[in-house]
């Protein structure tokens, strides 16, 4: 069960940090167009989304965490 938390740890982390290289690229190509327009731009919406799912994944890894400390407490 260890084994599993682990490579689920390590799968939330890489989420992660694909989510932050993803936004950051959409931030990165982000025009004046873009930020001149009414009301929220594409851009500004795959952001969000970026980011929200960034954090989604930030605590997965961190529950994943906790469950394989309670684990090895508990063994």
């Amino acid at each position: 069960m260890q084994t599993i938390l682990i490579i689920l740890i390590v799968l939330a982390a890489l989420a992660t940090v694909g989510a932050l290289v993803r936004g950051i690229v959409i931030f990165l190509r982000t025009t004046e167009q873009d930020l001149k327009g009414v009301g929220p731009s594409v851009s500004g919406l795959r952001q969000n989304k970026m980011m929200r799912l960034r954090i989604m994944f930030q605590a997965l890894a961190v529950i994943f965490v906790i469950l394989l400390l309670l684990l090895s407490r508990s063994g």
